[in-house]
């Protein structure tokens, strides 16, 4: 996985797509009586069966021995090489081999284990063997920079760190500054214990021989749902990084708050292309796999995202805004150059009129697009921030299951989902089962603070009982967004409630909104829509920075334009967008950005560290 905290979606392709036989409508047998029936069915609105899972271990256990012969993890060692494939027994047996290396070899009971690098078998088999054992897990982001490592192995207290090997480098920076820290544990290393470090492998074989020499001891530990187990420092996207403390019962909740709303099968391969320190793919992209026997396939970086994907032959991806949005649009450029744009529009209206009298054919009409998507996928689900419904509606039009997730950390992360039977795009999705959601202190449209309450919400901060207070409220966990709900309990975000701009007259005006609406404009690639202090004005500026997308500006507008050129024509464009909106909402200042927006690791934009970047050059 590349870098995600300054990430520019690299220049993916899909292959030029011909959408032959796209015409060939009339081939396609209909099965009148079929429809009849189907017409007559009821569509389904209830929840699946629920499952009352109290730990991760308890999972863990169940899952490796139903499935113990199937495959779990796929990832391919180098790029040249094809998938490799681990079973959920050859899981089972190194799970139960490291942690008891870690625990008896190494006698690191009840420490907090730091897990720092790019998605891997190893990384999957350190975190399930955490979980299951008697110490906390300390999941970090691999972008960190060295000084902030440093901050987070103090703030935790890390008895130990387990790393990739790209990691080796910043490892051997910090180990000085680090004295606390016992052991430094490289995946995919048979080095034997020097000094401070050792080979995971070697880990794993001295534990191995314990187990096989009648060492219970690490196997036979009891969880306790509410105990401590994993520390989750935030991306810090309104403020500095705060520690969630989370418990198994939060992790195995959100797996039972799921298998309601969506169903997931053992046949079913999970696309990992999201960093595991981040709960959105560690819980729903992985642990929730586990949980249902399914496998997941781990892509090698996003440059290589279609070729993994058409090798892997995925069914379910996990995702962010920004990710189905590039997708979406590469696949309609390629759907553009080959002229037939206006008749997969057409076959996209004529296959929704057959879907609603109980005839799927969007398989076969719009099966480039799926092949190129590796065949078999039939969910996307986008979290983490708010996506034009219009490329939900299209992922759905082209027969793809298009969900939407919402939560945070703190509640790790799921605390509200769309359910499959009912997919509402648009919606952040109903409140899960075990979750409560309400709006507190709602204005006249509506809208207010999103409140949840549950089994999914955090302990608390770490260390830090007042930021606990601020946002603890007789059991209520004030996420510090703001929505709304419509009369069936489906959530809608607009904003943040620490993004809001407040006008001198009261108005409040959520960025996001505006954002959305400008993400429509082919000529900007990325946009931040703030409120810019000017000096001598009591009101601020609505002002947007945006970063332009000039391979669109070059095709839609000519070459060789002047910097003056391409901002006249971005302001044009936002222009017709001030048009839609309220007056007090229109945007009155455009910069052009020429460097890239600092970024979360779930890619939202750090607007703090933005905005104050713009004051520090006004010298505020």
């Amino acid at each position: 996985m590349r870098s995600l905290r300054d990430l520019k979606i690299p220049d993916f392709k899909f292959p030029k797509m011909k959408m032959e036989g796209i015409e060939d409508i009339g081939e396609v047998h209909v099965d009148y009586e079929k429809v009849e029936k189907e017409k007559n069915k009821k569509k389904n609105t209830k929840n699946y069966p629920e499952t009352n899972y109290q730990t991760i271990k308890e999972i863990f256990l169940e899952s490796t021995t139903k499935y113990a012969d199937k495959e779990f993890v796929l990832e391919k060692p180098d790029h040249k090489t094809p998938f490799q494939e681990h079973t959920y027994q050859e899981f089972r047996e190194n799970v139960f081999s490291f942690g008891t290396g870690l625990e008896e070899y190494l006698n690191l009971k009840n420490e907090r284990i730091a897990i720092i690098g790019e998605t891997t078998y190893e990384w999957y088999v350190s975190y399930i063997s955490l979980l299951c054992g008697s110490g906390i897990a300390v999941p970090v982001d691999k972008e960190l920079p060295v000084n902030e490592l440093i901050n987070v192995l103090e703030r935790s207290r890390a008895g130990a760190v387990i790393y990739t090997a790209k990691k080796k480098e910043e490892i051997k920076k910090i180990k000085d500054s680090v004295p606390f820290v016992k052991y430094f544990i490289e995946m995919y290393s048979d080095e034997e214990l020097n000094g401070r470090d050792i080979g995971f492998e070697t880990i794993r074989e001295k534990g191995k021989e314990l187990v096989e020499q009648g060492n219970q001891n690490y196997i036979n530990i009891e969880i306790d749902p509410e105990e401590f187990k994993l520390l989750i420092f935030t991306s810090g996207t309104t403020s500095s990084s705060k520690g969630v403390k989370i418990c198994n019962r939060n992790l195995a909740s959100n797996i039972n708050a799921v298998n309601p709303y969506v169903k997931v099968y053992p046949e079913d391969r999970f696309f990992s292309v999201l960093p595991l320190h981040h709960t959105y793919e560690s819980t729903i992209g992985f642990l929730l796999p586990l949980a249902k026997g399914s496998s997941v396939a781990v892509c090698e970086g996003l440059k290589y995202i279609v070729p993994n994907m058409q090798e892997a032959k995925p069914t379910c991806m996990l995702a962010v805004p920004l990710l189905v949005e590039n997708l979406y649009k590469k696949i309609n450029a390629t759907i553009e150059k080959s002229g037939k744009a206006g008749l997969v529009n057409s076959m996209i209206h004529i296959t929704n009129a057959l879907k609603t009298v109980g005839v799927d054919i969007k398989k076969k009409v719009f099966k480039e697009i799926y092949d190129n998507l590796g065949g078999n996928m039939r969910i996307i689900v986008s979290a983490a921030a708010p996506i034009d419904a219009n490329v939900g509606k299209w992922v759905q039009d082209i027969g793809i299951m298009f969900l939407q997730g919402y939560g945070l950390t703190e509640t790790a992360p799921i605390a509200a989902l769309t359910p499959d039977f009912d997919p509402r795009v648009g919606s952040a999705g109903k409140a899960v089962v075990g979750d409560e959601l309400k709006i507190h202190n709602p204005n006249e449209n509506g809208e207010g603070e999103v409140w949840i309450k549950g089994k999914t919400v955090m302990l608390g901060y770490y260390e830090d009982e007042e930021a606990t207070k601020d946002v603890m409220h007789d059991g209520w966990f004030n996420s510090g967004d703001i929505g709304y709900m419509d009369k069936d309990g489906f959530l809608y975000i607009t904003g943040r409630s620490k993004n809001v701009i407040v006008t001198q007259n009261g108005k409040n005006i959520y960025p996001e909104e505006i954002e959305l609406m400008l993400g429509k404009i082919e000529e900007i690639a990325e946009c931040m829509v703030y409120g810019k202090e000017v000096e001598g004005e009591k009101e601020l500026t609505i002002s947007v920075k945006v970063i332009p997308n000039y391979e669109k500006i070059e095709e839609k507008h000519g070459a060789g334009l002047s910097e003056d050129e391409i901002r006249s024509i971005i302001w044009e464009e936002i222009k017709k967008v001030n048009k839609q909106l309220t007056s007090y909402k229109a945007i009155k200042n455009l910069e052009i950005k020429k460097d890239e927006f600092e970024k979360t690791t779930t890619m939202k934009i750090k607007r703090f560290a933005e905005i104050k970047k713009d004051k520090e050059k006004q010298g505020k």
